[in-house]
């Protein structure tokens, strides 16, 4: 059984801070590979994906996957997570996510869902909005959807593919 780290999104446009994210989850959960997942919906251009294939040729353990983009129609973190594991029933998968996603993961398309087919791997960074401590979510999460989830040990990085596309 292999363990696989998913990391999903629209890479708009990927940067070192999601290549250090998978790097720090692949070390310290000892996953086997990490899957750089391009979201599906909205539809990416071929230049994302090409950019997200050559930002991650270099690493072994980082692998591109097309699973989200060869799916039709909104493409929910459920519903993905239910097909891969119906397609690689011999692998565990771990979900990474930043604090942002942990937070706002209630309001999700059938969040019970993603937390019961996928390990969670959150990596805390500053949230503008306010709310409970970062280890009390992790702990309600765990006590009211029995979710598995493990802490990134993350520095954060000041960088944001938003920031990146406001300086240009």
């Amino acid at each position: 059984m292999a363990k696989i780290g998913i990391l999903g999104g629209t890479f708009d446009p990927i940067h070192n801070g999601h290549l250090a994210l998978g790097k720090q989850a692949y070390e310290q959960f000892g996953l086997d590979e990490i899957w750089f997942m391009l979201s599906g919906h909205p539809p990416q251009g071929k230049e994302r994906e090409d950019m997200v294939k050559l930002a991650i040729a270099s690493v072994p353990y980082f692998v591109y996957s097309d699973f989200e983009l060869k799916r039709e129609g909104n493409t929910y973190t459920a519903q993905t997570l239910t097909l891969l594991r119906e397609a690689y029933p011999q692998h565990e998968f771990y979900f990474i996510i930043g604090a942002d996603s942990l937070y706002e993961i209630e309001q999700w398309y059938h969040p019970e869902l993603v937390m019961k087919q996928a390990v969670l791997l959150a990596a805390a960074r500053t949230y503008e909005k306010d709310h409970r401590d970062f280890e009390k979510q992790i702990n309600y999460l765990q006590e009211k959807y029995g979710a598995r989830i493990g802490m990134i040990q993350f520095k954060e990085m000041d960088i944001s593919s938003r920031q990146i596309r406001k300086a240009v």
